[in-house]
């Protein structure tokens, strides 16, 4: 019985050296801290939609226009009549 414990401690601890790394351990810190991570390239307010385009998020849109427009249908800015 203690060769046959023997014996499996000591495929155990090989089979343990020689395991492949197939996926080495992530470094603990970024290696780049100067790069800025947006949404998709699409910008704030934006994401990309089904067919790869930047589509505007959903929810409440504070927009304001400039003076003698008025905001219309889909948050566009139209001269006001």
């Amino acid at each position: 019985m203690k060769k046959l414990i023997a014996a499996a401690a000591f495929v155990t601890a090989f089979a343990g050296m020689t395991a492949a790394n197939a996926m080495p351990l992530a470094p603990s810190t970024p290696s780049n801290t100067d790069v800025i991570k947006v949404a998709g390239g699409c910008g704030p307010g934006f994401h990309r939609g089904p067919y790869g385009g930047c589509v505007p998020n959903r929810g409440p849109i504070v927009r304001r226009c400039p003076p003698g427009f008025r905001i219309g249908p889909y948050g566009r800015c139209y001269r006001r009549w």
